[in-house]
């Protein structure tokens, strides 16, 4: 345990991991991760907030830079992951305004079979009995 702490340390005391920290293949990420934490936390919220329009246009953004992540040499796996979170979130939210937009209404109330002794029920039965004789 005392050798994978003490190289967990050596690594991040390297020229390496110090020039990967002042990149912006870390920064960039780490900035962005304000945008699927905030759709996460939305996902409390009323569906009724959700703009369609910027959560699509979210989608396409996410889905553009996952891309680019992985195509970038060296390939921005941190970056990928934020827009992998965000590209999540968004689908979600989108799913909850569709849902709430266009899904099934609340359910109806049943019909309910009125009794025997309802009134309105018993004049028809009355009348109708009258024109049958």
């Amino acid at each position: 345990m005392a050798s994978l702490v003490s190289r967990g340390l050596a690594q991040l005391k390297s020229k390496e991991m110090r020039d990967y920290l002042m990149s912006t293949h870390f920064w960039g990420p780490v900035a962005n991760w304000g945008l699927p934490l905030a759709a996460i936390a939305d996902l409390k919220k009323d569906p009724e907030i959700i703009s369609p329009k910027m959560t699509v246009a979210l989608c396409f953004y996410s889905m553009l830079f996952m891309r680019f992540a992985l195509q970038v040499k060296p390939k921005n796996r941190l970056l990928f992951a934020c827009h992998f979170a965000n590209e999540c979130a968004q689908l979600m939210q989108l799913a909850r305004f569709i849902n709430y937009k266009y899904g099934t209404p609340q359910p109806m109330k049943q019909y309910q079979v009125p009794s025997v002794n309802d009134k309105s029920l018993t004049n028809k039965s009355t009348v109708a009995s009258a024109r049958s004789a």
